[in-house]
């Protein structure tokens, strides 16, 4: 998930993601959360967490999260960021930027995203659950990891 601001744009998570919290052995969180709280209850209910702080998250978040996380998951080699420019070009640009990762997870257009760069890192943008900007519907991720893979993403809309 990305671009909760909470609660500014709404004031909790749609129960779908709950669900997928509880059930999920990983949760990434790719910045702009706003609110301390949910930090701290997306790192009680999940099984690990992974986030970084985004544009609109302050000195409290901050202080907590990276800027860039890495981590390695069933053989997967994991980034998440929270921006990484415009549209054009972002492949190539990711591609350079995390020449060491398979997988860079992102935020900050509030847009679901998914491509692949040259040399075969995979992009992908949740979208956001609580503000769907331009958007039909609001949404999040999941995917399972299988032997080093990447497999079964679904993109979940939020129901209005």
């Amino acid at each position: 998930m990305a671009d909760t601001h909470l609660p500014k744009r709404a004031r909790d998570l749609p129960a779908g993601l709950w669900a997928a919290v509880d059930a999920a052995d990983l949760v990434i969180h790719a910045g702009d959360w706003v609110s301390a709280s949910l930090l701290d209850e997306l790192a009680r209910r999940s099984a690990r967490l992974i986030g970084v702080y985004g544009n609109n998250d302050g000195p409290d978040l901050r202080a907590r999260l990276p800027e860039i996380a890495r981590v390695e998951v069933a053989g997967l080699r994991i980034a998440v960021v929270h921006e990484t420019g415009p549209s054009g070009g972002r492949e190539r640009r990711c591609a350079a930027r995390f020449p060491d990762c398979d997988l860079l997870v992102f935020g900050h257009s509030h847009i679901p995203w998914d491509s692949e760069a040259p040399g075969g890192l995979r992009l992908l943008n949740p979208g956001s659950p609580t503000d769907r900007r331009r958007q039909p519907y609001a949404t999040y991720l999941t995917a399972e990891l299988t032997g080093g893979r990447l497999d079964a993403v679904t993109l979940h809309e939020v129901p209005r």
